[in-house]
């Protein structure tokens, strides 16, 4: 069965890490990660932010971080003031060379 339009193409893609945060485009639109608001991305490799998917059209998913956002995250983030907690816990790991103090 042949659909009656062509849908668009949706992609993701990390465009430039800096010192600062994540710059990516997704579809068609350029975001900045800011670390200090997904602190999470500061300190992992290059690597393994680079290997982003993109799945539904709107749900980003990081494979090797074990990552997830949604577009809806990027464009409001004032909706989700909640931070995941094991992600952060992730990256003050990441920071302390493996170890986390409690």
């Amino acid at each position: 069965m042949k659909s009656l339009r062509p849908g668009k193409s949706t992609s993701a893609s990390v465009e430039n890490i800096t010192p600062f945060g994540v710059w990516m485009l997704i579809n068609g639109k350029e975001y900045f990660l800011a670390y200090s608001e997904f602190p999470y991305f500061e300190n992992m490799s290059i690597r393994s932010i680079f290997n982003v998917k993109l799945l539904h059209g709107f749900h980003l998913y990081w494979p090797e971080l074990d990552i997830d956002l949604t577009v809806d995250n990027l464009d409001h983030p004032e909706k989700f003031p909640l931070r995941a907690k094991t992600s952060l816990k992730k990256a003050a790991r990441a920071q302390n060379g493996g170890l986390i103090s409690t």
